[in-house]
């Protein structure tokens, strides 16, 4: 542990003196920014929109080319704007005397390579978008001496390694969305100290380990994805006491254990979704008594068993509900009528049995109904054929013990899979 501090140290130090040696050598100026963008323009392999071709121009001042703005008070380039526009190129090392940049935008282009040290010298920037480009090598640690930064979006590109512990040191850091990457380790205690954070997204990388305890301490969290990575352990307890929370949504890890039940007391949540765990246990049954989900609740591909509680039913703006592929038995509570917002119930490949409620058809809104592989049993009432107009998709297939179909006709039937 003392050698990896040390080793950390060493490099912080290092990176401390070079930023400092950089910045006595090069007294940054208007000219210096436009031999700044010149050296980007040389780097470009492909403009096939010719963005840049005659509006970046030695002849024309650099604060009217296109996608460059210009501070009025100091006549330096402020913000950089080349977003979507199938740039195919490289950030050059002279980009670091940019030191009035506040905003790079250079997402959805084909940008390639590692982002250069002297970037470190941009210590005004607050908005910094790279993503949907090529960008490769380790996630910079001098990210973390931006002090003023308050969105990284990085997303959907080739970078590596682990996530810096520096980032610590960003406490106006409002955004951090690192998803799609082939980011490795655990994810770090120091992101619950970013207190200004509102939107974490580390969605499809190779994150593994436990969810970090410390987490619950950034209070100001709004967004959580950390879905489709290799995360193992359980839900912390602590993650309840995120109160600002609205999309917690962790698919596709390895996480056990049962479901914390402190996330319902979130006042504004409005998406949980745990799909594609190893979660386990019953469901609360009280679900839903304190504040309801507004949007979906998204629990398929896990190992929840019991029964499915009633108090769903208070979740009364739920659009989405989804169960699927559970161990969940006993009958599908008639209270689930009472969900007037509901668009999509899925409660496929479960144990569910008893007859089904027939209350459910009267959810005006609803347009999907997944029953497939249950046990259940009774008949389709007489007026199936009007209730299923409303009906975009019904899943049906293999309920043995389920009659009535023969009394929709055609036209209808297109809508069902059995």
């Amino acid at each position: 542990m003392e050698k990896t501090f040390s080793s950390f140290l060493l490099i912080v130090l290092s990176l401390f003196h070079y930023v400092m040696a950089s910045s006595a050598m090069t007294q940054t100026n208007i000219t210096t920014d436009q031999l700044a963008l010149l050296a980007l323009k040389s780097q470009i392999v492909s403009d096939p929109s010719h963005f840049l071709d005659e509006s970046w121009s030695p002849a024309t001042s650099i604060c009217h080319w296109v996608g460059v703005t210009c501070g009025s008070r100091h006549q330096r380039v402020k913000s950089l704007n080349l977003s979507n526009v199938a740039l195919t190129s490289r950030i050059p090392r002279e980009f670091g005397n940019l030191t009035f940049l506040v905003s790079l935008d250079l997402k959805s282009n084909n940008f390639q390579g590692n982002l250069p040290q002297e970037m470190a010298l941009l210590r005004r920037l607050k908005f910094l978008d790279l993503s949907f480009n090529n960008f490769r090598g380790a996630i910079p640690s001098w990210f973390g001496f931006l002090h003023q930064l308050q969105v990284i979006n990085i997303r959907n590109n080739s970078f590596t390694g682990s996530i810096p512990s520096s980032f610590s040191n960003m406490s106006t850091l409002e955004t951090l969305n690192l998803n799609f990457n082939s980011i490795e380790g655990q994810i770090p205690k120091v992101i619950g100290s970013l207190i200004n954070l509102r939107e974490l997204r580390l969605r499809g990388n190779k994150l593994i380990a436990s969810i970090p305890l410390s987490l619950s301490n950034a209070s100001k969290l709004e967004t959580l994805d950390i879905s489709f990575n290799s995360l193992q352990g359980n839900i912390p307890e602590g993650i309840g006491n995120l109160h600002n929370m609205k999309l917690l949504v962790i698919q596709a890890n390895q996480l056990t254990g049962s479901m914390p039940f402190t996330i319902f007391n979130i006042s504004r949540i409005e998406v949980i979704a745990f799909t594609g765990n190893s979660l386990s246990g019953n469901l609360p049954n009280g679900l839903c008594n304190g504040i309801p989900i507004h949007k979906g609740l998204y629990l398929s591909k896990n190992k929840f068993y019991g029964h499915m509680p009633a108090s769903l039913s208070n979740c009364s703006q739920l659009q989405v509900l989804s169960l699927s592929e559970n161990d969940l038995t006993g009958e599908i509570p008639k209270e689930i009528s009472n969900l007037i917002e509901l668009e999509v119930l899925a409660l496929e490949i479960n144990s569910f049995s008893g007859s089904l409620p027939m209350e459910i058809f009267n959810i005006s809104g609803l347009r999907t109904i997944e029953l497939s592989m249950n046990n259940i049993s009774g008949s389709l009432p007489p007026i199936m054929c009007s209730i299923l107009l409303n009906i975009e998709k019904l899943y049906l297939w293999n309920l043995t013990n389920l009659v009535g179909l023969f009394l929709i006709p055609s036209p209808i039937v297109q809508n069902l899979l059995f």
